[in-house]
């Protein structure tokens, strides 16, 4: 056991990051060809099913600009910024790396619970979750910011004493694993898997805007912490996929920006301060006191 205690040099883990997600990238390409192949088969395919796949693509672009050319330095900086706060210097090999994407995980749970529950970040989120339709290029469906929020909740793990490229790793298989979730030809998979970790039936639950899957499966690679903090939800009657207020576009430009001029139509029609803070940081379903109406949009992943 003492090869999980070697340790591991920081250049070779980024080295192996970047060889996974260039695999996944290629293999979710061929992946989407046996989708598009199933809808075609099953009568599903249309223009706007492949507007929307192009569109996914497209939002991911720009998500890829500015995330990572214009925030990429941002990014990194803070996290090397909290590394003076760290209370441990933990080891990079093996064991820690395991245990820190296991922390990573249990941050994202409650980074994309947030990401729900208040507007200013669904806002942004709201973009991955706006396609009718649920195949592999979904997961390449970026809204602006959503590279912003997961600074905050995974400092955390810096200040423990984790090094800032190791947290970074451990985010970015958290969310290479979930590529895979997002697809309608896996089934479910043996009870003792869907028991413990996040699959594509979990997920498929939490893009849908059924009521009763709304607000559910925020887990990254473990589903064990929706059923610990109470927002596990089965697959279980058939999933209307997107929001509950549609956008019904394939416009890039729109599915992009649309998350922020909804939030910023329900600032503008709120009165008084206090209605409009609410209505920043309040949930999605708050709706400003005169409307009288309570919709909501779907949850976001």
């Amino acid at each position: 056991m003492d090869f999980l205690l070697t340790p591991i040099p920081l250049p070779q883990l980024t080295d192996f990051e970047t060889w996974v997600n260039d695999w996944v990238f290629v293999l979710s390409f061929a992946f989407l060809g046996v989708e598009l192949v199933r809808y075609a088969v099953q009568k599903r395919l249309n223009w706007s099913l492949l507007g929307d796949t192009i569109s996914n693509y497209i939002t991911f672009a720009g998500f890829i600009v500015l995330n990572y050319i214009v925030l990429g330095v941002f990014y990194l900086a803070a996290y090397f910024y909290f590394q003076q706060f760290a209370l441990f210097d933990i080891e990079t090999n093996l064991a820690t790396v395991a245990i820190c994407i296991v922390l990573a995980d249990l941050a994202y749970y409650w980074e994309h619970r947030f990401t729900h529950r208040v507007n200013v970040a669904w806002a942004t989120h709201t973009v991955h979750h706006s396609s009718p339709h649920f195949n592999i290029s979904v997961a390449n469906r970026f809204g602006p910011m959503d590279g912003v929020w997961p600074i905050f909740f995974h400092a955390p793990l810096i200040v423990a004493g984790f090094d800032p490229l190791v947290v970074l790793f451990a985010e970015i298989m958290v969310q290479t694993y979930q590529t895979i979730l997002h697809t309608e030809v896996i089934g479910k998979l043996p009870r003792p898997f869907e028991f413990f970790f996040n699959t594509p039936s979990h997920h498929r639950v939490h893009h849908g805007s059924n009521a009763q899957y709304l607000d559910k499966n925020y887990g990254g690679v473990f589903i064990i912490w929706d059923r610990m903090f109470g927002t596990f939800a089965k697959e279980e009657e058939p999933v209307v996929y997107g929001l509950v207020r549609p956008i019904n576009s394939v416009n890039p430009v729109v599915i992009w920006f649309h998350g922020f001029t909804r939030l910023g139509a329900k600032v503008a029609h709120a009165p008084g301060l206090f209605s409009k803070l609410r209505a920043i940081l309040g949930p999605p379903e708050w709706e400003p006191p005169e409307r009288g109406t309570r919709q909501r949009f779907a949850p976001a992943e």
